[in-house]
């Protein structure tokens, strides 16, 4: 439509290393498949790339980086390739031996200025965050991608130190897994110091075949215009994937899409 405002889709997905869940009870019975590579994973990857198409930028929680249990593939990079993603980056986390090695990833269609690796503070160490910059100066946009700790301490430690990256900047969104609610003490906390705000509504994303739980964010900056945000009806992982449609306006000003290569 003439005059309608140019918006920007963006999807944030936990994907259990391309394993599905459908009971509480297969964490234990379907184990396994957090150790040894299975056929199942490689159709549900392609299964995600097909979702990702839809979308600009997307965030990703507990990809494998490259281990026994996805046969060795970053699957970061498989996403990226297979849903046409030209730029694409991931930060491994916690890596077990050679058995599993789990990280986050930010694919874009647009290509950022900067992309920076952040580790984070914790008792259990190996914990990280993507931060990535869209454009220059004032309307440029800054994205952080994370998947926090489950003890309520440490997301504590890892929200204030979070919180110093982006205070700044007029323009931000944080997309990922942060194991608390948007009542919770502390991401109410970093929302205060980091000029942030959790969108209106709570939106259950865990677990994926009865969404209980309100786990799974993308907080933005106040001046932000958002069009729709909603959890999809998935069930690929063991938590939904979170949409959301930003409307651009004179405040962000972002490069036009790529079809470039893909670059790590």
């Amino acid at each position: 439509m003439i005059g309608a405002p140019r918006q920007l889709r963006l999807l944030s997905y936990n994907i259990q290393a391309g394993t599905t869940t459908g009971k509480y009870r297969e964490y234990v019975t379907h184990s396994w498949r957090q150790l040894l590579p299975n056929h199942q994973r490689v159709a549900n990857l392609d299964a995600i790339a097909e979702l990702l198409r839809d979308y600009d930028i997307v965030a990703l929680q507990e990809v494998d980086c490259g281990s026994l249990r996805s046969g060795f593939l970053n699957q970061a990079k498989y996403l990226a390739s297979h849903a046409g993603f030209p730029f694409w980056h991931y930060r491994g986390n916690r890596k077990v031996g050679v058995i599993a090695h789990a990280g986050i990833g930010l694919l874009s269609r647009i290509e950022p200025s900067l992309v920076e690796e952040h580790g984070l503070p914790g008792a259990i160490p190996g914990r990280g965050a993507l931060v990535a910059r869209f454009g220059e100066g004032e309307q440029a946009l800054w994205l952080m991608v994370l998947h926090l700790a489950l003890g309520r301490r440490a997301r504590a430690q890892q929200l204030k130190y979070l919180s110093g990256l982006v205070r700044e900047y007029p323009n931000v969104l944080v997309m990922g897994d942060f194991n608390t609610g948007p009542g919770s003490r502390e991401l109410r906390t970093f929302c205060d110091h980091a000029g942030l705000v959790v969108p209106a509504g709570d939106v259950m994303t865990f677990p994926s075949w009865n969404p209980q739980r309100s786990i799974d964010h993308i907080l933005v900056s106040p001046r932000m215009d958002i069009a729709e945000l909603g959890a999809l009806p998935i069930r690929f992982s063991d938590h939904r994937p979170l949409a959301m449609r930003l409307n651009l306006n004179g405040a962000v000003e972002l490069p036009e899409h790529s079809d470039g290569n893909q670059q790590q």
